[in-house]
């Protein structure tokens, strides 16, 4: 670490803020579900996922190699383009907290890392192949396969508890739950903070402080691994409430195939070196869990919403940051600019959110948004759970008495 520059410790320490933001930005993704459905209280929920996040980032580094030598050519790459790159993530994962919307923090800085590196190198800078086969074609196939997954995996958890008594099976579901929880945790550290790790070694290798192709030091897998635990311990309230209650309602059996299902296919994608995002991962498992149980709904307007983010962040990202890399390019004073403009940018988003501040103590409540149509059609047609007898006041008829304006007929003899 001795030839790093001091532009480059500003890239590493930005780096780690990322990885800051994609820890409680993130967090939904692995404990939403257990906290809606009540199987851990908030906060021991979070404890357990920043554990095991750290944890993860120390079990692969093939995510890492694929961004840090795959995603961009690294010749004629400066460090300011890291720098940009790393401005336009961190905006936009701010952004989306503060509209409670999980949208992919991989695919942010993704985003911020193409445009500026188009914006300093132009279109030859990107390696087309590597984004649509580990970036794009993940991005869309991830949470079909997970909401499809978590959807039979549903359906099946209800089919064979269908003998079994709500009270027998609950315990087991919500220990299921946990476990499925950590798992998730664990698949999220493997995959999401390793991102981290190779935007710091592709800073390295563009600053020469490593040779091109290397694998991240030790002391970058363990800083990156202790930034992404922090972020998560905070929480990020706003996007476990969206994640938890905003989509469907989960019983303990949808939160345990969501998990596991989710859990899967991070793992696997860990492993072939895809950089999926975890968010989308793990909504598509919420959705297809909550379509898997028989007159379970999903909240659309919500998750169009979602969709829509999701379809944004890779431009939107990519867009702030080649104008931070101009800024960037102009020198000194332009580096200045940006670092500031970053922490303007973050301070006013931070104000905003104290309006209508999220926190463990209301992470819970839902906030009142109508069905939407397509949930109250399927509601509608619903049949009542077997053996519901009408209460009795709900039987009872009134027979009104006669009109007091009506004059009395005579009785008849």
């Amino acid at each position: 670490m001795e030839h790093i520059t001091l532009l480059l410790g500003i890239v590493i320490v930005t780096a780690l803020v990322f990885d800051f933001t994609n820890g409680f930005h993130d967090t939904a993704n692995a404990m939403a579900t257990t906290i809606s459905t009540g199987a851990l209280k908030p906060k021991t929920a979070v404890a357990m996922s920043a554990v095991l996040n750290l944890v993860g980032a120390f079990l692969s580094v093939e995510v890492a190699k694929t961004i840090s030598g795959g995603l961009i050519n690294e010749e004629g790459i400066r460090t300011e383009v890291i720098f940009a790159a790393l401005v336009g993530a961190i905006l936009w994962n701010l952004l989306t907290w503060l509209l409670g919307l999980p949208s992919s923090s991989s695919h942010a800085l993704f985003g911020g890392l193409i445009g500026a590196a188009v914006m300093s190198a132009g279109w030859s800078s990107v390696n087309g192949s590597t984004v649509v086969t580990k970036v794009l074609l993940p991005a869309i196939a991830a949470p079909l396969v997970a909401g499809l997954a978590a959807m039979l995996a549903t359906r099946l958890t209800y089919r064979i508890s269908k003998k079994a008594g709500e009270q027998a099976t609950s315990k087991g579901y919500r220990a299921g739950q946990i476990t499925s929880a950590g798992l998730v945790s664990l698949a999220h550290g493997t995959n999401d903070a390793q991102k981290t790790m190779g935007i710091i070694t592709l800073a390295l290798v563009t600053g020469g402080v490593i040779a091109p192709g290397s694998n991240p030091p030790l002391w970058v897998i363990v800083s990156a691994g202790i930034a992404i635990a922090l972020g998560t311990y905070l929480g990020g309230w706003r996007i476990i409430r969206t994640m938890g209650k905003g989509l469907t309602d989960l019983a303990p059996p949808q939160g345990f195939a969501a998990q596991t299902s989710a859990a899967t296919v991070i793992l696997a994608s860990s492993h072939l070196g895809f950089s999926l995002s975890t968010t989308q991962s793990c909504s598509g498992a919420v959705m297809g869990s909550g379509l898997g149980r028989k007159g379970g709904v999903v909240r659309w307007s919500t998750a169009t919403r979602m969709f829509v983010a999701w379809g944004l962040t890779l431009p939107a990202a990519g867009l702030v940051g080649a104008g931070a890399e101009f800024l960037t390019k102009q020198g000194t004073w332009g580096i200045i600019l940006t670092g500031a403009l970053l922490i303007a940018g973050s301070a006013v988003i931070w104000t905003l959110s104290r309006r209508q501040p999220v926190t463990v103590d209301n992470v819970n409540d839902v906030g009142g948004e109508p069905a939407g149509v397509v949930t109250t059609a399927i509601a509608a047609v619903t049949p009542p759970p077997a053996g519901t007898v009408a209460a009795a006041d709900e039987l009872k008829t009134t027979i009104p008495g006669p009109d007091a304006t009506e004059p009395a007929r005579p009785a008849t003899v």
